[in-house]
C-alpha cells in the first residue's frame, strides 16, 4: 500500500471509530463550530495542535506558519485572527512555539534563504530586540531555546497590538497565552508572560481605542 492509499485507509478507520462511539458524530459536527481557543503554532510536521492539546475536531480554531509568526501585513494571519475573535468569539488565543524550531535556527544562519528572507527577518528582529540577553548565553542550543521563548513573547505582543484583540479583551475578557511545546518531552509549557508589565511601556503607542 502506498502512502496516499494508506491515508485513505486510515480515514476509513477513523470514520468507523467515531461512528462506533456516536452514530450522530458527523451529523453533529456538520452543524457548526464554537471553539473556545484560537491556536497559532508552527507548521513543523512534528507539532500537531490537536494531538498535543488532546482536543477533538470543533474545539480549536487553528492557524500554523513557519515559526508561529504574527506579522501585521500577513492577510492570511490577520483574517484568521479577525474571524476567530470577532465571529467565532474565542475566549483564548494560544501562541505556541516549540524547541528545536527549524525556522528559528534558519533565521540565525548567515545565509541567503531566497523567498524565506523577508519572513525570517521578522525573527531576526526579535533577536535584535533581545540581543544583550541572547548574546550573554554561551551555549548555542540554550540560546536557540531562549529565542524560541522570546519569539513567542513578541508574537503575543503583536497579537495584542491588533484592534480585534484589544476590543475583545476590553469587552469580554479575551486572554492571550504564550506557550512552548518541549519536543524532547512532549510537555506544553506555559511561559506565564507578564503581559501587563510588558504592555504598560508600549500601549501608549499601540492602543487603538
Amino acid at each position: 500500500m502506498n502512502s496516499i492509499d494508506k491515508i485513505f485507509a486510515n480515514n476509513e478507520k477513523w470514520i468507523a471509530g467515531k461512528l462506533s462511539l456516536d452514530p450522530h458524530y458527523f451529523e453533529n459536527l456538520s452543524k457548526g463550530q464554537s471553539p473556545e481557543f484560537l491556536y497559532i503554532g508552527c507548521s513543523d510536521s512534528r507539532v500537531t495542535a490537536e494531538d498535543l492539546m488532546g482536543v477533538q475536531p470543533g474545539e480549536v480554531f487553528i492557524h500554523r506558519n513557519i515559526a508561529n509568526m504574527v506579522v501585521s501585513i500577513d492577510l492570511n494571519m490577520m483574517s484568521v485572527i479577525n474571524y476567530a475573535v470577532r465571529h467565532l468569539k474565542v475566549k483564548h488565543i494560544v501562541l505556541c512555539g516549540h524547541y528545536s524550531c527549524g525556522g528559528i535556527k534558519a533565521a540565525m544562519q548567515p545565509a541567503d534563504m531566497g523567498i524565506l528572507n523577508p519572513w525570517l527577518r521578522n525573527i531576526r528582529d526579535v533577536y535584535r530586540l533581545h540581543k544583550d540577553e541572547l548574546n550573554a548565553i554561551s551555549e548555542e542550543q540554550a540560546r536557540y531555546d531562549r529565542l524560541v521563548e522570546l519569539n513567542v513573547q513578541e508574537q503575543c505582543i503583536n497579537l495584542i497590538k491588533t484592534a480585534a484583540v484589544q476590543q475583545a479583551h476590553r469587552e469580554r475578557g479575551l486572554l492571550v497565552h504564550g506557550w512552548v511545546f518541549d519536543i524532547h518531552s512532549g510537555r506544553l509549557i506555559d511561559l506565564k508572560i507578564d503581559f501587563p508589565e510588558i504592555l504598560k511601556h508600549i500601549m501608549e503607542i499601540y492602543r487603538l481605542d
